[in-house]
């Protein structure tokens, strides 16, 4: 019950700082309201979540804490004894009629588990209380790396892998941030600084929506669903094997319906001043922005919301077997328990993140706002591909510093911008320090 409640408070911790990212530039160039960005995140979300969520997650988190370090704790101490004391008989039937009864080292881990899932959630609140956009995964390996060193000692922790996510800091910001800048450079010789601005669009927008719907449908079928692909019968799998063809067709279809749409509504325009038809490309441009944050919000339910409450679901599976398993089942009430978190943290305390990224870094516009996203999910997306650890965060506030770098330094706030980055740097130690202290007193009263 009580790691429920955590893995609620979490998930409400995640809607609040890591959803609200994702809605950021939508809001901020004004293609859609608060209001109804923070419905259709919520909803994004939870299907996300919900549908296609990943049913198994590891039990330590991104490997931090070395799997044969516990496995070797746990065969010294004998997971299998308690149990075989309380049986009746000591064979098998009475094993399993009897009550399960963790040892030791399963008892570190569940309680290990939910002090790190308790630690990066104040970390969470307190980043978003501050408007600070953080990576709910740093957060989380912080934490657990934290546990993992009072509870198994330093030699127990990957320093190989957290070197890995220390650097993904510094790759997914200036990745993403150079991919916008060049996007947007493009958008804005193709379409915006021409003469006739609503003329160029209707010649090169329907180009820019394929490559954004092939960018989206990739990211939705390489990510928001690979959990349904590692589970489908071989009637689905032919969906993944032939990714890249559904996202061309797809782009291609999203293409053709583009023209139609932007003739309908810039055509008048052709015939108006430039500074007028700039403003209708712009809103023309506003519902592209709407459906690649929709897209982002989507992928981001599917892909990491599991993975950032798996300490729940590894403390229920120890509670449950008494066993530690490399991987455990995610159960489908704590994914809806996620998704219902995430929609609650994103209408309650979302606004704050959401301000800061979309309308504090930079002044954000319909254009600026499709070449952030469609950055930020291209990296994300090789990223994955390539197995480097990257934060989504990073990522997307690294590509709208791109593009307001692409305007020049003057229309980047620069305080902002150090605060953001000083916020990275503290998130890892930050919430390691919170679960080291929270560990200490836990382990003092109940181990």
């Amino acid at each position: 019950g009580g790691a429920a409640l955590l893995g609620l408070y979490m998930a409400w911790n995640i809607g609040a700082n890591d959803v609200a990212n994702s809605m950021a530039d939508a809001v901020g160039s004004k293609s859609i309201t608060l209001r109804n960005a923070v419905i259709a995140a919520a909803i994004c979300e939870f299907l996300g979540a919900v549908l296609v969520g990943s049913s198994v997650t590891d039990t330590i988190r991104k490997g931090i804490i070395k799997p044969e370090v516990v496995a070797a704790v746990v065969t010294d101490e004998g997971i299998s004894q308690p149990a075989q004391q309380n049986s009746g008989n000591g064979t098998a039937s009475g094993d399993a009629a009897a009550p399960i009864e963790m040892s030791q080292p399963a008892r570190k881990l569940a309680l290990g588990m939910t002090c790190a899932l308790f630690a990066a959630a104040i970390w969470l609140h307190a980043a978003s209380s501050f408007g600070m956009p953080v990576s709910t995964t740093h957060s989380i390996v912080g934490a657990v790396a934290g546990v993992g060193i009072v509870a198994f000692g330093a030699s127990a922790i990957d320093w190989w892998v957290l070197a890995q996510i220390v650097a993904s800091w510094f790759i997914s910001p200036v990745a993403g941030g150079l991919l916008a800048c060049l996007l947007f450079i493009l958008i804005r010789r193709a379409i915006l600084m021409r003469p006739q601005p609503a003329r160029a669009a209707l010649r090169f927008a329907p180009l820019l929506v394929l490559l954004v719907a092939f960018v989206m449908s990739s990211a939705i079928l390489h990510k928001g669903l690979q959990n349904v692909f590692q589970e489908a019968s071989a009637d689905w799998r032919w969906l993944s094997e032939q990714a890249v063809w559904v996202a061309v067709s797809t782009g291609l279809a999203a293409m053709v319906g583009a023209r139609f749409y932007l003739v309908r509504r810039l055509r008048i325009a052709t015939s108006l001043g430039t500074a007028e038809q700039l403003q209708r490309v712009e809103v023309a441009l506003a519902p592209i922005v709407v459906l690649t944050s929709c897209c982002v919000a989507f992928s981001h339910g599917a892909n990491d919301v599991a993975n950032s409450i798996g300490p729940l679901a590894a403390v229920v599976d120890i509670v449950s077997n008494g066993t530690i398993e490399d991987q455990v089942p995610v159960p489908f009430w704590v994914l809806c328990l996620g998704g219902a978190g995430i929609a609650a943290g994103l209408a309650m305390y979302g606004y704050r993140v959401m301000h800061t990224v979309g309308s504090r870094i930079t002044d954000l516009t319909p254009s600026c706002g499709i070449a952030a996203d469609v950055s930020a999910t291209a990296v994300v997306l090789l990223c994955s591909r390539w197995q480097l650890p990257v934060s989504t965060t990073h990522t997307l506030v690294g590509a709208i510093l791109g593009v307001g770098l692409a305007r020049g330094l003057g229309s980047v706030n620069q305080a902002v911008t150090r605060n953001i980055f000083g916020g990275w740097l503290l998130t890892v130690p930050a919430a390691a320090g919170v679960a080291m202290l929270l560990y200490v007193l836990a382990a003092f009263c109940f181990l």
